[in-house]
């Protein structure tokens, strides 16, 4: 039984590290810790409960977490803080051990994250619990449904947990377990109240989402065919689809459909085939090829992002040079580039063959220089044309930002920005580059009309 008066009145502060999964799982849990009657926590406010969700795709992601977790417990002594994500699930123990955590919950334990507080708060304690609740990946069956936005304009619709790959660097199936999936069904219902809500964008998330229907028996195609009928969503991204499992007519339909963007995101890891083998991933570079040029000749105008690991066990200097030049010759947008990282448990320490740090750092250097040029070029192309674009809500005084339907990211000067364009659809005429912080924009030279 829940304790509903224990969570009146408190705060609570939030961090999340890694993927968009992670961030609409984050958000899911602000959501329904504010059902409770819990606030967020503004800037300079100490917090009564601090949440952390975690990653551990890398060591450095490892080291992150404890950071962050660090830095919470610092900011908000007398919080109560729970760790969970997929650090939490990996080293339980170790997370539970670091001084100022209370509670530590896997990935089967954190649906019940209500449920473990009010049992926690019930009970009488002295100092910081350090309790720990974790099931073995083999037993991970549960699926939290997500679908929120928190403080974003987009929503995150999580479509599908876990994953049956196993691929040799990876210890993500460890984290979450193996694949499933909620129902079709359910998935439409939650893009009805998104809109509802007035939601115009929904992004697809999930670990392996193009293995959705392992639960049900239905098929990813299937779902997006449902969710294009979804009266209000005007747009959908799919932020993340393995190469093998991108059937061609997924991506056919993609190119003809109402309200699926011309923006993909496929992890090739590397674009040499002896590396690919010794990752275990489950198609060749001309598979990869395949899909890569199917979606730029049915939408020319198609954003494609790519994750490229580089110094993996095994990639010798001219399998990264066979990797570069494949990737040069590829009509792709952005690189998103990792470097390797040795984990505990993987099959990947097998292999003899290790790759130095410097090496890893200058293939890096090169991937990123080779991706900057691609996006570079793709934006500049667009300068001049007209493009919708989807503004998100700034603070007043400042610029605003938003994406074209082929993910160009747009800046509108402070002195144009209305707060009436806050998740609207608007055409746009594309100015020259402009710098946001890291990334390279363009200027809204001109409002045409929604």
């Amino acid at each position: 039984m829940i304790n509903t008066s224990a969570f009146q009145g408190k705060k609570a502060a939030y961090y999340t590290l890694g993927c968009k999964l992670n961030f609409s799982e984050t958000s899911t849990f602000g959501k329904l810790l504010s059902e409770m009657g819990v606030t967020t926590a503004h800037e300079g406010e100490h917090a009564d409960i601090c949440l952390i969700n975690t990653c551990s795709v890398t060591e450095v992601a490892d080291h992150k977490c404890r950071q962050a977790i660090h830095r919470m417990v610092r900011e908000n002594p007398d919080a109560f803080v729970v760790v969970t994500g997929c650090y939490a699930q990996l080293e339980p123990e170790t997370v539970s051990a670091i001084d100022g955590v209370d509670l530590v919950l896997g990935s089967n334990e954190k649906a019940n994250l209500i449920q473990y507080l009010s049992d926690a708060w019930t009970q009488p304690r002295e100092g910081h619990l350090h309790a720990f609740h974790h099931e073995k990946t083999k037993d991970i069956k549960t699926f939290q449904p997500s679908c929120s936005r928190g403080n974003r304009t987009r929503y995150f619709l999580k479509v599908q947990d876990g994953c049956d790959y196993f691929c040799t660097y990876c210890t993500i199936p460890y984290a979450r377990g193996f694949s499933r999936n909620p129902t079709i069904a359910s998935l439409v219902e939650q893009a009805r109240q998104a809109a509802s809500e007035g939601g115009k964008e929904i992004v697809l998330t999930g670990v392996n989402i193009g293995e959705f229907g392992k639960t049900t028996g239905e098929t990813f195609l299937d779902l997006v065919k449902a969710l294009d009928d979804v009266e209000g969503i005007q747009r959908y991204r799919i932020s993340s689809l393995e190469p093998d499992l991108i059937d061609d007519k997924l991506i056919e339909y993609c190119a003809h459909s109402r309200a699926f963007m011309p923006h993909f995101h496929i992890p090739l890891q590397s674009g040499n085939d002896e590396v690919l083998k010794l990752m275990h991933r489950r198609y060749t570079r001309d598979v990869f090829a395949h899909k890569i040029n199917l979606i730029k000749e049915l939408m020319p105008d198609a954003f494609i992002g790519v994750d490229v690991m580089v110094g993996c066990r095994g990639e010798r200097p001219e399998y990264f040079e066979d990797c570069y030049h494949f990737l040069d010759n590829l009509p792709v947008t952005q690189l998103h580039v990792f470097p390797y990282s040795e984990r505990p448990g993987t099959s990947a320490l097998a292999i003899p063959y290790v790759v130095s740090d410097k090496d890893k750092k200058e293939r890096s250097r090169r991937l990123l220089e080779l991706s900057d040029k691609k996006t570079h070029d793709f934006y500049a192309h667009y300068i001049g044309q007209t493009r919708p674009v989807l503004f998100e809500k700034a603070p007043a005084g400042h610029a605003m930002h938003g994406f074209t339907d082929n993910y160009i990211r747009v800046t509108l000067p402070a002195s144009e920005a209305r707060e009436e364009y806050d998740n609207e659809i608007l055409n746009v005429t594309l100015g020259d580059f402009r710098k946001s912080g890291k990334e390279d924009t363009l200027l809204a030279k001109a409002i045409i009309a929604k």
